[in-house]
């Protein structure tokens, strides 16, 4: 695939598209986001985090399990619903404490594969679902899980702050397969002993508390460069980016590597003088980290490969989030 073709590709991914409804909700929700006074974060990071007034935040975040991957694999989705949260409040330094769910259930198999799923999340990332609400006798099937965390104030990875002259850093765990049902989703955590999946979140807390990076998301279901721009634009900048220099496993195609939603991956923005620390401390837990590109005043996204660059995201044109 050339890369005119693979940019095309990218723009139209649904995971990237499906991200454009997000705008019509923030805009009803403007004013009531920070009520209380307490809020330190618009909208467009990975989780809220809220002021305690002692020196410590509490972080909230939320996700709804798309019903492509519940359709798939009841049980899959269930440990996805954990795996993903968790990924919220680790991507921001943060060490995740409880979950609770939601879950509408017309199918008695289907629900039993989601709470299967969940247990062996739970156990797996060694954080507990402490309740939720349950609607036993909806017309359709859907899971939605909560999560709170906790950090110091001035020691949380955000998306707001990646400054020009960044170097940007993509860090996937490339020890890892596609699912079989659903080869959008390379799994690096299932097969792998607790103690190193644990272990990958501790870095993150790590690095956070070291402020090794300005900014930093968990790629998500846009993929490495949808949750790229997604920190861009929540940070105001835009970025320039190597194909060639992206990690990735060579059993998967650029295609469907880019689109993919990894167990253990993340975006980053460093100053130069970090980034040899922040490489190494994430290699030490099975994360290969790589300087991929470097943060610009432009508004624009730029993709290259060999000779050939090209305009992927542009904020005034084809933003992800459009949320400010």
């Amino acid at each position: 695939m050339n890369l005119a073709d693979l940019v095309k590709s990218l723009q139209d991914f649904e995971g990237v598209s499906r991200k454009k409804s997000i705008e019509s909700i923030t805009d009803k929700l403007k004013e009531v986001y920070n009520v209380s006074g307490e809020t330190l974060l618009d909208f467009g990071d990975d989780a809220s985090a809220i002021d305690l007034g002692d020196g410590n935040v509490v972080l909230f975040a939320a996700d709804g399990i798309w019903g492509k991957l519940m359709d798939a694999d009841p049980y899959w989705a269930g440990y996805c619903s954990v795996l993903v949260n968790v990924n919220d409040i680790a991507a921001m330094g943060a060490k995740p404490i409880a979950m609770v769910n939601i879950l509408s259930i017309n199918n008695e198999n289907i629900a039993n594969g989601l709470i299967d799923g969940i247990k062996d999340g739970c156990k797996k990332f060694n954080v507990p679902m402490v309740g939720g609400h349950l609607h036993p006798d909806t017309e359709y099937n859907a899971l939605d899980v909560a999560i709170i965390g906790i950090a110091k104030k001035d020691k949380i990875i955000t998306s707001f702050g990646a400054n020009v002259g960044d170097k940007i850093i993509v860090a996937i765990d490339l020890d890892g397969r596609q699912h079989p049902n659903f080869n959008l989703n390379w799994d690096t955590t299932y097969f792998k002993d607790e103690k190193l999946v644990q272990d990958q979140l501790i870095a993150m807390k790590e690095i956070a508390e070291k402020g090794l990076v300005t900014g930093g998301k968990d790629i998500s279901n846009p993929g490495t460069l949808g949750t790229l721009e997604m920190l861009l634009e929540s940070s105001g900048v835009g970025g320039k980016v190597e194909l060639n220099k992206i990690p990735r496993n060579e059993d998967v195609n650029w295609e469907e590597w880019l689109k993919s939603y990894p167990g253990a991956g993340f975006v980053l923005t460093a100053k130069e003088k970090n980034t040899e620390e922040l490489i190494n401390l994430l290699e030490e837990v099975s994360i290969t980290a790589s300087i991929v590109g470097e943060v610009i005043s432009e508004k624009k996204l730029y993709l290259s490969s060999e000779t050939e660059k090209m305009v992927l995201f542009d904020q005034d044109k084809n933003p992800v989030l459009k949320i400010n």
